[in-house]
């Protein structure tokens, strides 16, 4: 597989029927007829487009997932394939129905080990809220039975998979996916030998499904921020490093979290090598590690479905020392941000240098800004962020002692306040003693937010634990922001006197 450069998620098109034919083609290889005809995918694309997506990577169909909507209560007993697609003519499809069916989706080979197929489910998962259905069901296949057929039934297979005394990949992965079996559906997929054509009713509950007659609410837009407290040690090689920042990502994209925050400079542990040197060649040789770092968190980002904002690392560009961070996006995309203010002893021991350029990103959640550490205490940037249109601003820092670190902390409340928005900070734990000038360090990751009724009343909305190595999951609503904009006792951002001062970028 070639470097992944874009990975989108997209509506299905009958143009692209023949790629879909040939990818249908190679994922069920034991099935009679293993595709759809281009009758059937024009019918479908045409009664529920929405229902219909594709996972393109590099431009190139890696994944397919197709749904239609049904009335719950039409097909809660047993029932076919051919049954729940009308003969594949989707006549069952029901715009009043209250439940999505999954009615196929699939991995290409090539693409699986990415998680795709986990973007998939979280797609279904979110048009199934956006439009109040009950939940998902689907009839699962169970491709591993044929091998225990002569001594389990059905039902005592399923049991032995859900206790993992048994690996079928496809029940543990819609399992995983927080799918519940129902019912076992005898004869329902013709053809289907491998399952010996049973399949297990599978069904996701959205929790959040009204009854129509109730009065609707306004679809918040919930964003979850996973923050990693990273505790320094000492690894024999860059290995060893990613191995460490791939479990945390690991844990929290398992709480489905759109962003990761790793601390400034997370990646000090590999100077111990370099402690022979004097402390700038010290630096320059761990900036070393600066792309490869970049390009595993790039492929972390879309294996495991999470904005990735790196923390902060060295990086030498024409002779020049910059302290500078990604952030990696789940389609693919990386932008840079840079360090504006060094500290003191940033520019006194390894001569680093000062960014230029300060910008917000736009993300699949909203508009965000990154400032590193010592920039947060600068409140003009914040503010031109929040010119920007800023939601919430990311800060990866790193500190030795308290006192340094309640300038980080302080800072950062006050940028909640006053730019109405969200502030997450992140840093880093215990110590380094084979690394100079990074002996000792003090964080306590937190999220801050403004102060108001729809809000903490400290501006607090969760903190770690001070100095222990952990992650932090906090949910944010960006829509409170749009109403504290409105509607607040007090608003920062409107009753600026702009008309007796100007903040500007050069």
């Amino acid at each position: 597989m070639d470097k992944i450069e874009n990975v989108e998620l997209k509506y299905l098109t009958v143009e692209d029927y023949q790629e879909l034919k040939s990818t249908m083609i190679e994922a069920y290889p034991h099935l009679p007829d293993p595709y759809w005809s281009l009758d059937e995918i024009r019918s479908l694309t045409k009664v529920f487009p929405e229902g219909q997506v594709v996972i393109k990577v590099n431009g190139e169909i890696a994944g397919v997932a197709l749904s239609i909507i049904v009335q719950m209560e039409d097909f809660e007993g047993n029932h076919s394939y051919n049954e729940v697609t009308a003969n594949y003519t989707f006549k069952t499809h029901t715009d009043k129905g209250d439940m999505l069916y999954g009615i196929d989706v699939f991995i290409r080979s090539d693409y699986r080990g990415l998680r795709l197929g986990r973007r998939l489910y979280d797609y279904r998962k979110e048009l199934c809220e956006q439009l109040n259905l009950r939940g998902i069901m689907f009839g699962g296949r169970i491709p591993n039975y044929h091998k225990f057929a002569d001594e389990l039934s059905p039902r005592q297979y399923i049991d032995k998979v859900r206790r993992k005394e048994i690996d079928d990949p496809v029940l543990n992965f819609q399992l995983s996916n927080d799918f519940y079996p129902s019912r076992i559906l005898k004869g329902y997929l013709e053809g289907d030998h491998v399952s010996k054509e049973y399949a297990v009713l599978l069904k996701w509950d959205n929790v959040y499904f009204e009854k129509p007659n109730k009065k609707a609410s306004t679809i918040k837009t919930v964003v979850r921020l996973g923050l990693v407290q990273w505790q320094m040690r000492n690894y024999k090689n860059l290995e060893g490093l990613m191995q460490q920042a791939e479990y945390f990502v690991d844990a929290v994209s398992d709480y489905r979290s759109d962003f990761a925050l790793f601390p400034e400079f997370f990646n000090a542990p590999l100077m111990a090598d370099f402690n022979a040197l004097s402390e700038p060649d010290a630096i320059r040789e761990l900036a070393k590690f600066t792309t490869a770092i970049k390009e595993r968190f790039s492929e972390l980002s879309i294996s495991y479905n999470i904005n990735i904002i790196t923390g902060s690392m060295p990086e030498v560009i024409n002779g020049k020392l910059y302290n500078v961070g990604y952030l990696c996006r789940r389609d693919g995309s990386t932008e840079r941000y840079e360090k504006l203010h060094v500290t003191p002893d940033e520019a006194k021991l390894w001569g680093m240098q000062g960014g230029t350029e300060i910008r917000t990103f736009d993300t699949d959640c909203g508009k965000i800004g990154i400032l590193i550490c010592y920039d947060v205490e600068f409140p003009e940037l914040g503010r031109l962020l929040a010119n920007e249109g800023m939601d919430i601003l990311f800060v990866p820092f790193l500190t030795d002692t308290q006192n340094g670190y309640s300038r980080v902390r302080n800072c950062a409340q006050a940028r909640a306040i006053e730019n109405e928005c969200y502030v997450a900070i992140a840093g880093s734990v215990g110590n380094l003693p084979k690394v100079h000038n990074m002996d000792i360090q003090f964080a306590q990751s937190t999220v801050f937010t403004p102060c108001d009724f729809a809000f903490p009343a400290n501006g607090v909305k969760a903190e770690a634990t001070p100095n222990a190595e952990m992650i932090l999951v906090v949910d944010v609503d960006l829509d409170l922001l749009r109403e504290l904009n409105t509607f607040g006792s007090v608003r920062n951002l409107r009753d600026r006197r702009i008309d007796i001062f100007e903040l500007r970028k050069r």
